[in-house]
């Protein structure tokens, strides 16, 4: 698969971006004055122009309209990604919506507030929101049920880099996928666009879950977002996403030029996540970290075949790193099924208390029915603990043969395989040095900035022939293995 790129971004003239911020500053719906956006910016100003061949440090503008690192993967892509592109020489500043990501303290966070109403709620907007029709839009889309945040920060983020069109030589957006993103593609701003799977996934799964007619229509309402996002990526020059079914997904699914899209691998912290050996495992801990009332990370199974567990091995308990909804569908199964007293719920934690939780587990459960990559997997396998995941989505790319893999959506196939470790401690041990092994050999974030570094130089030069290309054929191609 190779990184060259089709489709090179024309440069502008000075003289034709005053007359682009003019012309933006003159639109019905420009948003309020960007001096009160939090910017703090620090560019080396001997960098060279956008544009030239020569491989050099770059100035880089990440985006993402949520990036907390507790609120799924895509917090944690910018969280690591950021520092990976920082060790390899980049400037890095990451532009965020609410809630704002962790980052390294290298790294610039430059916040684009919005109103960040799954928090604050309805009643938060005041008069002063309502100078911005952006503010105007997110609210009343909140209030008919929709979703409308990647649309809102793809506007502030194109007003944001109006005003600071000299400051960045790329962009790379985390799935933001907002129509504004197209603008600021036209506005000539070198972009790559992550997408780490197709929502499309998100939106059947969620529908096959739903019991009533009226759970559907609002499913559907909340996910109406997805027409908006199908259009831009159609449209958008330069895509890149994290596995080898993601590919095959987002072409399928966002009817997409395969042409058009790159693959460059999720890495996994080693540095971070790793075994612990003045920690004892418990014998009797099952782990898991998943979103509690999502269907589509399947916890349902788990929590079935646990219970099944639960009456052979009373010892057995489940640690959950999860939040369920009160009176939600997680919490009513829990109740359903009395198992409440051997599972223990944390979540917010730290990446230092998430490992230790790792390094006291005996077995690490991903039960999810579909993953874009699957990083709950790879961070378990660098903490040495024994995986079982099932073979949904990019899971097997990630797990290989250094772990158990299941069938989607049976609990008891996760039952067996978890009774077939906690019985032979041997193959515990063995699948955790393994799972250990493969994340440090092929998932390092060194690799990805390597790689994503590459294919930055292609996008500004086509003709830069990516060093390398032929290492990301090796990643590739074995990832299976």
């Amino acid at each position: 698969m190779s990184l060259e790129v089709q489709n090179k971004p024309s440069l502008v003239s000075a003289s034709e971006r005053v007359a682009l911020r003019r012309e933006h500053q003159l639109s019905l719906f420009s948003d309020a004055d960007t001096k009160s956006i939090d910017t703090k910016v620090t560019h080396n100003d001997d960098l060279t122009d956008r544009g030239s061949s020569q491989a050099r440090p770059l100035r880089i503008c990440i985006s993402g309209y949520r990036s907390a690192p507790f609120g799924g993967g895509q917090g944690v892509y910018i969280k690591y990604l950021s520092k990976a592109l920082v060790e390899a020489g980049h400037s890095v500043d990451v532009v965020s919506g609410q809630p704002y990501p962790m980052l390294d303290e290298r790294v610039n966070l430059i916040k684009l507030p919005g109103l960040d109403l799954f928090t604050n709620g309805l009643l938060s907007l005041r008069p002063r929101h309502l100078t911005s029709m952006t503010n105007i839009i997110e609210w009343l889309s909140k209030l008919t049920g929709g979703f409308a945040e990647p649309y809102c920060f793809s506007r502030r983020l194109h007003h944001y880099l109006l005003s600071h069109s000299d400051s960045y030589d790329i962009i790379h957006d985390n799935q933001c996928l907002g129509w504004d993103m197209l603008k600021v593609q036209r506005d000539c701003f070198p972009l790559l666009t992550t997408i780490h799977h197709p929502i499309t996934s998100d939106l059947q799964i969620a529908l096959n879950a739903c019991q009533h007619w009226w759970e559907k229509l609002l499913i559907r309402r909340w996910h109406s977002f997805l027409t908006m996002q199908k259009k831009v990526a159609a449209q958008l020059n330069h895509i890149v996403t994290v596995s080898e079914r993601s590919y095959a997904d987002i072409v399928e699914s966002f009817d997409l030029n395969a042409d058009n899209i790159q693959l460059v691998y999720n890495g996994i912290d080693t540095k971070e996540f790793k075994p612990l050996d003045n920690i004892e495992r418990d014998r009797w801990q099952i782990m898991a970290t998943a979103s509690a009332d999502q269907p589509l990370k399947g916890l349902r199974f788990l929590l079935l075949a646990f219970a099944q567990l639960a009456k052979k091995y009373p010892e057995l308990h489940l640690l959950l790193v999860s939040k369920p909804k009160a009176g939600g569908e997680t919490e009513k199964l829990v109740k359903q099924l009395g198992i409440g007293d051997k599972i223990q719920f944390v979540h917010g934690i730290s990446t230092a208390t998430m490992v230790e939780h790792y390094a006291r587990s005996s077995i690490a459960v991903v039960p999810s029915i579909y993953e874009g990559f699957g990083l709950p997997a790879g961070e378990a396998m660098a903490c040495g603990v024994p995986v079982i995941a099932t073979d949904g989505g990019a899971l097997p790319e990630v797990v290989g043969q250094a772990g158990l893999t299941v069938p989607i959506k049976d609990a008891d196939a996760i039952a067996a395989a978890i009774e077939k470790l906690l019985s032979n401690p041997k193959a515990r041990e063995q699948y955790g040095q393994l799972g250990r092994k493969r994340i440090e050999n092929k998932f390092s974030w060194q690799l990805v900035a390597e790689q994503m570094s590459a294919l930055y130089q292609q996008i500004l030069d086509p003709e830069t022939v990516p060093d390398t290309e032929t290492s990301q054929h090796s990643k590739v191609e074995h990832a299976n293995s």
